[in-house]
């Protein structure tokens, strides 16, 4: 089946999460991974992919992916996470978390 020769760099022991997240989160293993990743794949071959043919070059490609990855990461609404962006979603989470850093001065 096409698309289907996806590589993950590393093994499965090497893989880790953000020591910051949610103890309540589940973790990551290499079943979630693969079906976030084929998700994602084909929400990107829906979307942009199979729409925009015929593409002529590959710079033509890169050009489009790079702009559905910016969109799809800072201007896409998320309807789990408030509506608002991904990336914002994530400056909230940190800096809701971030512990400030306390300076003392003698």
């Amino acid at each position: 089946m096409p698309g289907r020769n996806i590589r993950v760099s590393g093994s499965p022991s090497t893989w880790t999460l953000p020591a910051s997240r949610p103890r309540s989160a589940p973790s990551a293993t290499p079943t979630t991974v693969s079906a976030l990743m084929e998700s994602t794949i084909g929400l990107f071959k829906t979307e942009l992919i199979k729409p925009g043919r015929p593409w002529r070059t590959l710079s033509q490609v890169e050009l489009a992916t790079a702009e559905w990855i910016d969109w799809y990461c800072h201007r896409r609404l998320h309807g789990e996470i408030g509506h608002i962006p991904p990336a914002e979603y994530e400056t909230n989470y940190y800096r809701a978390t971030t512990k400030p850093q306390v300076t003392t001065t003698i």
